[in-house]
């Protein structure tokens, strides 16, 4: 191995191969300091990564040298949480690992800074908000500058321009983005900070631009005039993947509908009753529909009847999807109420009669289907009403007229919101432009099916997960809405003529070439044009809204990898090797990446997608800033050291949701001191001379043994970060630690110190040179999770980074190890352990000397035993005979140690305390 700031990784020799035992490695010990820290670390290492390029990416890395990383780019919206530091560092582990693998890893950065939550926050700090009618304002100053939460109501905050807005936005993200990058940093993310983006820069602009136009040019995007989800607060529609049912409190309403005069039911009944939440779209009810095995209504299939107050005929009608044991098993199908009217105006092809606007109020006009005297009165009174006020206006002209059967019953129901929103959805006829993704049928191709064949592709770690991805993508009802009613965001890169009347031509979009990307067609003139066209009658006019997020975010493979700014990175990265992202997001960012990548590039754009879990807070609630129970993490790395922090996130396993627990960062801390402490007293006895690291120099067998187990440890370890297991490489690895803390230290500390540091005893010789194996290979095993303990301690011997050093194998270890027994170590260990007991039950100090002690033993541990004897004798400051017998049958039962019983001791006086030559 070599000792330069820069491995020969390509030649990293199999464990197993004559090249690995045959390797020595000769280091100074420079500089221990008399007592360590991890106090300062975090700036000074970072300092230095930065200044010696530590994680640049090397472009002239081939593809298969390459480890490309998708970076999940966090919502830049006020701060990060502790959940982010959760999830980044198990990315960060793997990035870390296989750069030590010997991979140029593509590590880059982004931020997702446009969308609603970007709006929101510049709504609240500056008091503002957007009104595109005004005009831009040179040199703007907002009302406020800091303003936190919703201490600015809407009414007060001031109208200004859409390219005013959008300059505060872009202002605040920036100041954001500074401090998401100073915590990544104090955290440690081996981040290329050269490779980073915005989702709301030029080059994501342009990328997501181009990708929508060729969507549009395949056929793969299209609008539609269509009824869809809508949010009233923020004025916007809203995609099947932003959708979150919650409970929403309300009433059942039983009301008549009137059979057609002179005709009566089965049972001599003149009304239908049907139970409805929503009695204030009665004036846009166009049918009943129960189900077509429903005996109770079989007679009125075919027939019409007639609405309570508003007088229109409608049909009875069957449908399947009618659900027989809800209510009265007869509902009204109005348009639109929910997603089940939507389905059955589709699917019966019933007359739209739309009465909700997009503000959440009922239409100003009167509808032209109410034509009765009291029809006109009654809506004339509730119009422009808000839902909840129409609603309680039609409640008491049902309950005048008679037809509320009984009174309200209170109920629970599921209703839909956006996932950002606090008030229902209403669904509202609009125009909105769609990708497909195998929603809806597709001319020509199976869609859904070849999605659902990426899904089989795709490795998901852990390998549940991908049962999530096949029920969303079998789930869709619909293609994917991109379209967004904002203005922080990527625009629809289309303009329309406009005829002579005015009218703009939906269906017939003007589109910009790609070399002009991007384009904002609001402020942008299409080629053939002049700006004084805009909105007039032969004129143009420009796509107000702009794509959803996710439509840019789909597309970051694309953007990070420079699909279009850079062929030759993109080749070099594309399709990436890792996905790491939380499961909540399986439906939006992980599925509509692959429905990108499959539409534009026929493949996948990753090769693994890597699942976190989500943190839990004390009472085993996910934590969210919606539910005000997050964890601000800086306070956190600054008490507790980032090694801490990143030792509790490692220590849970990806799709495995964790507590939120201070104490694992206690062990944490614990670990990393103990890896300073451990490896200054294991580099004591170098002074400042060579250490030579060679295999054959390792004779004693406990020595052999230690580095038996080692070696099987970096197998394990290895195995494990092979397969998206950080947890358990973790596991073992601290396991063995603390063993070799706790038993091996001991008992060769007397060995190692020999005669001085000039000792050439062999056996002293064994000891160091095993000390300086198992630290070199321990300290390469925790780099990915503590990296700054294991970088300082690096530093005190060895030249370059510790996170540029090859990951250890186990070959040289093997070969130093030769017929070592790791069971000696164990063994050895338990015996010191029961010598150290006796003194602790007699109340004697541990360097009280034994005089005398028999060991029952197991017989299997007897030869074991002896092996180390002097190194056991020694450490348990043995002076007097130490007799080993093998156990009888059940002797050791009550044995806490190993099986091992002390069956007769001996203390003598304690030894007084002299320092060590």
């Amino acid at each position: 191995m070599s000792t330069s700031s820069t491995p020969e990784h390509a030649t990293t020799t199999d464990s197993t191969s004559p090249a690995a035992s045959a390797e020595v490695v000769r280091a100074v010990v420079r500089e221990v300091p008399d007592k360590v820290s991890l106090d300062g670390l975090e700036a000074a290492l970072d300092e230095r990564w930065t200044r010696d390029g530590t994680y640049a990416f090397d472009r002239s890395a081939t593809r298969e040298q390459v480890y490309s990383i998708d970076t999940p780019p966090p919502t830049v919206s006020g701060s990060l949480h502790v959940g982010h530091v959760f999830s980044y560092t198990h990315t960060d582990v793997v990035a870390r690992f296989q750069r030590m693998r010997g991979k140029s890893v593509f590590y880059p950065m982004g931020w997702d800074d446009n969308g609603l939550p970007t709006e929101r926050r510049v709504q609240n700090y500056y008091g503002v908000r957007c009104d595109p009618s005004l005009p831009y304002v040179e040199g703007y100053q907002p009302p406020l500058e800091g303003a936190e939460g919703k201490s600015v109501k809407a009414a007060d905050q001031q109208p200004i321009s859409r390219k005013n807005f959008v300059e505060l936005c872009e202002r605040l993200t920036a100041e954001d983005e500074k401090q998401f990058e100073a915590l990544w940093r104090y955290l440690g993310l081996s981040v290329d900070w050269s490779h980073h983006y915005q989702t709301i820069g030029r080059t994501a602009q342009a990328t997501a631009q181009t990708a929508f136009l060729r969507n549009l040019a395949r056929g793969e995007a299209y609008q539609a005039e269509a009824p869809g989800l809508w949010d009233v607060t923020f004025q916007t529609a809203v995609a099947q993947a932003e959708l979150e049912a919650r409970d929403y409190p309300g009433h059942f309403h039983k009301v008549s509908f009137h059979l057609p005069a002179g005709t009566v039911g089965a049972d001599g009944a003149t009304t239908v009753e049907i139970e409805t939440t929503r009695p204030e779209l009665l004036p846009a009810c166009v049918a009943l529909i129960a189900h077509p095995d429903d005996e109770r209504y079989q007679h009125l299939f075919g027939t019409t009847v007639r609405s309570p107050l508003f007088d229109v005929e409608v049909p009875v009608l069957a449908h399947p999807a009618a659900e027989p044991d809800k209510g009265a098993g007869i509902a009204m199908c109005c348009t639109f109420g929910d997603l089940t009217d939507v389905q059955w105006w589709r699917e019966l092809q019933l007359p739209t009669r739309s009465i909700l606007n997009r503000d959440g109020r009922l239409t100003r006009e009167v509808p032209e289907w109410l034509t009765t005297d009291r029809a006109v009165a009654l809506f004339t009174e509730i119009t422009g009403k808000t839902t909840f006020s129409a609603r309680a206006a039609i409640v008491d002209a049902l309950r005048e007229s008679g037809d509320l059967v009984g009174e309200p019953v209170a109920t629970q129901r599921k209703t839909n919101f956006f996932e950002k929103g606090d008030k229902p959805l209403e669904i509202v006829t609009s125009r909105q432009w769609y990708i497909r993704n195998g929603g809806r049928a597709m001319p020509g191709r199976e869609l859904r099916a070849e999605l659902l064949a990426r899904g089989e592709e795709l490795d998901f770690h852990p390998e549940f997960m991908q049962v999530r991805y096949e029920n969303w993508v079998g789930g869709l009802n619909g293609d994917w809405l991109v379209s967004r009613q904002r203005f922080f965001g990527v625009p629809i890169p289309v303009w329309y003529p406009v005829d002579g009347e005015g009218q703009p031509q939906w269906e017939s979009p003007i589109v910009p070439d790609e070399a002009s990307l991007p384009i904002d067609p609001s402020s942008d003139v299409p080629a053939g044009y002049t700006e004084d066209q805009r909105g007039v009658a032969g004129g143009f006019v420009g796509d107000p809204d702009i794509m959803d997020t996710w439509a840019t975010s789909s597309l970051t493979p694309q953007i990070a990898g420079g699909w279009l700014a850079d062929p030759d990175l993109f080749e070099r990265v594309f399709p990436m090797d890792l996905r790491p992202q939380g499961q909540d997001i399986i439906r939006t960012w992980l599925f509509s990446t692959v429905v990108r990548s499959h539409l534009e590039h026929g493949s996948l754009p990753w090769r693994n997608a890597a699942i976190s879990g989500w943190i839990l807070d004390p009472d085993r609630k996910k934590m969210s800033k919606s539910k005000g129970n997050v964890v601000t993490p800086m306070g956190l790395l600054e008490e507790h050291g980032s090694d801490a922090v990143r030792y509790w996130a490692a220590s849970a396993r990806l799709g495995t949701d964790a507590a939120f627990e201070v104490g694992q960062m206690k062990i944490g801390r614990r670990l990393a001191i103990k890896v300073l402490n451990a490896s200054k007293f294991a580099l004591s006895f170098a002074g400042d001379k060579e250490l030579v690291l060679d295999p054959t120099l390792v004779t004693e067998p406990i020595d052999r043994a230690m580095l038996a187990g080692l070696a099987g440890v970096v197998d394990r370890a290895t195995a494990a970060l092979e397969a998206y297991d950080h947890t358990r490489a973790l596991e073992v690895s601290e396991t063995f630690f603390w063993t070799f803390c706790d038993d091996y230290l001991e008992l060769v500390k007397d060995r190692a110190y020999g005669g001085g540091a000039d000792d050439v005893a062999a056996e002293t010789t064994s000891a160091r040179v095993s000390l300086a194996l198992a630290l070199d290979t321990l300290l390469r095993l925790f780099a990915p999770v503590l990296p700054f303990a294991t970088e300082e301690v690096w530093s005190w011997w060895r030249d370059g980074s510790v996170h540029q050093a090859a990951w250890p194998t186990s070959g040289q270890l093997r070969a130093a190890a030769a017929d070592g027994d790791p069971a000696v170590l164990t063994a050895a260990g338990n015996a010191l352990a029961v010598l150290r007991k006796v003194k602790s039950e007699a109340k004697a100090s541990m360097r009280t000397p034994i005089l005398r002690a028999e060991l029952a033993v197991p017989a299997a541990d007897v030869a074991r035993i002896e092996s180390a004897l002097v190194d056991v004798r020694g450490a348990g400051r043995v002076t007097g005979d130490l007799i080993l017998a093998p156990a009888a049958d059940g002797q050791g039962d009550s044995a806490v140690q190993g099986g091992i019983v002390v069956t007769a001791s001996e203390l003598g006086q304690p030894e007084p305390k002299t320092p060590r030559a």
